[in-house]
């Protein structure tokens, strides 16, 4: 572990009850050191798919040994098991209900383990079955940046459970069919086309080679939020590499009642 062992968090407990300042209360009081960064507490409530994009969005900027909590558990306190996902570089801890599908994919071809946590003696005395933020994953995540080896917390496992996630589809080598996946605050829509998927097509860099479609209409692809300052929708390769629909200063999802599961084709202009 580090000197001072970085622990993120990503739940959906919102801003207005004590869930997420208890659960850092608790790790501190395990290990004084730790540093702990909210990622979001924002997650759309029980939105298990949302939760497992924005980690996999986020980890990558955290340095080597970073433990990462994951909770969003719409079946906490049920015989779904709660997980400890070590990696070459990271940890994650979080519920077993697919919240880590995409590092899962990501590093199907790399070294991961992946242990069930039944070691009960890092719990918190549970009085009840409902906050297992608290009581299981924080101390968990605690003791583990105080250097306690990851299999000391449970059994290794390899039936753990993944979510299907939607896939951009390129054809004919000259068009990437994909989707909405996600809504920011902004009310901007990320889609799942990557701007790899654009540079087995084109030069990305010069984005007058593509054409973006959303509802059989041509949107402009520009370089920067403030290039098409009207209240139109236009495309963007945003900072994670994703086809992303705005409108200047308005929110798109919103002006343009655009949807989860609503379908984007970029092509060779």
């Amino acid at each position: 572990m580090l000197e001072a062992p970085i622990i993120t968090l990503t739940t959906d407990f919102g801003l207005k009850d004590p869930f997420a300042g208890l659960m850092k209360g608790v790790m501190l009081g395990i290990n004084p050191h730790a540093r702990i960064i909210d990622i979001t507490h924002n997650i759309q409530r029980h939105n298990v798919f949302e939760a497992s994009q924005v980690v996999a969005m986020s980890y990558k900027y955290f340095p080597t040994a970073t433990i990462h909590i994951a909770i969003v558990d719409p079946g906490v306190g049920s015989m779904r098991r709660p997980l400890l996902v070590v990696t070459e570089d990271h940890y994650f801890i979080g519920p077993d209900n697919g919240i880590f599908s995409p590092i899962f994919e990501e590093l199907k071809s790399t070294f991961f383990k992946v242990y069930h946590i039944t070691s009960s003696h890092y719990y918190l005395p549970m009085s009840g079955s409902t906050f297992h933020g608290r009581d299981i994953f924080a101390p968990v995540a605690a003791w583990l940046s105080k250097g306690v080896d990851s299999h000391k917390m449970g059994e290794q496992i390899d039936d753990y459970m993944k979510i299907p996630a939607p896939k951009s589809v390129t054809t004919d080598n000259n068009t990437v069919t994909g989707e909405i996946v996600s809504i920011d605050n902004f009310g901007n829509a990320i889609s799942n086309i990557k701007r790899d998927d654009l540079a087995k097509l084109a030069d990305v860099e010069s984005k007058e080679n593509f054409r973006v479609m959303y509802i059989n209409a041509p949107l402009p692809l520009v370089h920067y939020y403030a290039e098409n300052q009207t209240d139109k929708l236009s495309a963007i390769i945003n900072s994670f590499g994703h086809i992303e629909l705005f409108a200047f200063r308005e929110s798109a999802s919103e002006k343009y009642n655009i949807k989860i599961g609503d379908r984007v084709i970029v092509s060779l202009a």
